[in-house]
This record gives C-alpha cells, sequence and structure tokens, in this order.
C-alpha cells in the first residue's frame, strides 16, 4: 500500500488569488491530505472560498492570529465555514510572533493565558451554530499541553524532528492515542536535484525566524543552543547578515525537507515516523515562485 499524501500549505498572493483557488481544487483531486492557509493575505477570506470551492478536502487557518479580530467575529466566520463547509474546516488559532503584534497594533498578554482565555470566549459564542474545531498553534511544552487539554488539535511550524517525541510527550496519553485529534506540523520544503540550492532556498526561509526569540527558545529546548546563542550573539553585535551562517546543515535537515524527490518523500514518512499525522509542506522552489514550487510538489507525488 503506497504512504498517504502530505497536506499542503497555500497561500492566495495579491494578483493570483484566483489562481490559488483553482491549484487548491487541483490539491483535492489529486488526494492531499489537507490545505493549511497562514495568516498573510487573509487566510479567513481564502478558508471561506475554500468553503465554497471544494467538495471533500479538510482545510483550516494554520494559523489565525488571536488578536486579529474579536472572539465575536472568529464565531460568526468560523460557523459559516464549518457549516458551508460540511465540518471540513477547522479553526487553527495562535499568539503568533512580535513583529506581528506590531503590525496589528496589539500588546499581547502571557501567551498561554491568553490562548486559555480566547478559546474559553469562543466557546462561550452560542447563537451562531455549531463552531468548528479548534487547533492550536505550539512550539514548547506548556502550549501543547493547553492544546491536549482545550483544543482538538495542535501543529508546529519548523518544529525539529528529532524533539518531536518530547514535544508530543507534553499531550495526555489520550490525545496522543486518539487519531481523531490532530497533529500537524508546517515543513519548509525544496524539492531540487541542486540540493545546496534547495538548502540555500531553506536557509532563506527560515532567517527571518531565527531572528525571532520564541523560535530561538524553542530550538535552543530542541538542542541547538550553540547555535541559538551564536545568533543572539550576532544580533546584538548588528551582524545581521552572519545570522544564516549558523544555521547549519544539520539544523536545516531536522526542521525542513530538501532535496531530490525521493529525499523528501522519505523525509515525509520519517516525520509521521516522529509522531506527526499530518505533515504540511510549505513548498518554495529553488527555480522559480510558489506556483512553480507547487508543480514540483505534485510531481514528486504523483
Amino acid at each position: 500500500m503506497s504512504e498517504p499524501l502530505p497536506a499542503l500549505c497555500l497561500i492566495a498572493v495579491p494578483g493570483r488569488r484566483r489562481r490559488t483557488i483553482e491549484l487548491c481544487r487541483e490539491t483535492e483531486r489529486r488526494g492531499y491530505a489537507g490545505i493549511y492557509v497562514p495568516s498573510p493575505f487573509g487566510n479567513m477570506s481564502m478558508c471561506e472560498a475554500l468553503a465554497w470551492q471544494t467538495d471533500a478536502i479538510p482545510f483550516a487557518t494554520a494559523i489565525a492570529p488571536i488578536y486579529q479580530r474579536t472572539v465575536v467575529d472568529f464565531a460568526q466566520s468560523a460557523a459559516m465555514m464549518h457549516e458551508v463547509s460540511g465540518g471540513r474546516f477547522s479553526l487553527g488559532i495562535g499568539i503568533a510572533h512580535g513583529p506581528s503584534h506590531v503590525r496589528m497594533g496589539v500588546t499581547p498578554g502571557k501567551p498561554l493565558g491568553d490562548t486559555r482565555a480566547f478559546i474559553e470566549k469562543l466557546r462561550a459564542q452560542d447563537t451562531f451554530g455549531p463552531l468548528p474545531p479548534i487547533i492550536v498553534a505550539a512550539l514548547r511544552q506548556k502550549m501543547v499541553a493547553l492544546a491536549g487539554e482545550l483544543a482538538q488539535g495542535v501543529i508546529f511550524a519548523n518544529a525539529a524532528r528529532s524533539h518531536m517525541s518530547r514535544s508530543l510527550a507534553a499531550l495526555p496519553e489520550a490525545k496522543r492515542g486518539d487519531a481523531s485529534f490532530f497533529i500537524g506540523n508546517m515543513i519548509p520544503t525544496c524539492i531540487s536535484d541542486d540540493v545546496e540550492a534547495a538548502k540555500a532556498v531553506n536557509r532563506r526561509t527560515l532567517t527571518n525566524y531565527a531572528f525571532l526569540p520564541n523560535y530561538r527558545n524553542y530550538w535552543k529546548e530542541a538542542g541547538y543552543v550553540e547555535e541559538m546563542d551564536a545568533i543572539e550573539k550576532a544580533i546584538a553585535e548588528n551582524r545581521r547578515d552572519d545570522v544564516p551562517k549558523f544555521l547549519t546543515d544539520k539544523w536545516l535537515s531536522d526542521n525542513t525537507l530538501f532535496g531530490p524527490a525521493s529525499k523528501v518523500r522519505e523525509g515525509v514518512a520519517a516525520w509521521r515516523d516522529a509522531g506527526v499525522r499530518t505533515p504540511i509542506l510549505v513548498p518554495s522552489s529553488a527555480a522559480g515562485n510558489q506556483l512553480k514550487a507547487i508543480e514540483e510538489v505534485f510531481a514528486t507525488f504523483g
């Protein structure tokens, strides 16, 4: 029996929104495990389009920052998508990160407390119809535990495969054994026979995350203390151009997928073996834009 297909991350970039929805329909036709939409360019709007424009594939925000809308507005939109899609939509939520808080003009509180309060307030909205499952974005173990307590799933992004078993140990045993509890990870992916070019693409993709304290703290927890300390020293000394050099090949292999198609397929299987039920490929291309990257994914998985 062949391995099940992974899920895909798709973003409706301005000027290509209709084309992106067409790609989503093609993703569904090919039998991929789901479509997960990150916050740039309006993921709630894109998910509403998917509620109408697809028929069977699961889809979710991955993630919608909890500070971006009022709880009531989230509940109204989420209930609509849940009903129209026949229960295929999941509301992936999270606190996001510092630069996005600046863009939104918000001052967040404590991540755990804010996430708990959001979920409790959302669940209290009982006038808009049934609400979808909630998936919580997590990196470190306390947020994973909160997802296991209050939500129907947990989603990671840029996680380290070697650390995943320790992360998932924070879930209650019943949730770890419950196939209906969603466990996903957004994995930066570049498919190319030119391995060095593919590594360079993923390194560029993740350099911005290396500037974020919450990610550095997670990667320290995952065992990359020396690398993150070196990055923090470079930032403190205003040597920002030096940051990528500390994202080592070993680190890239643990956090991303890159290289020829066969290696990427093996990597997806390895993520499943590590406990991630739904590996979500976040495609980039060494030879073009997102559309080219999707073509490469389709060619890789048939």
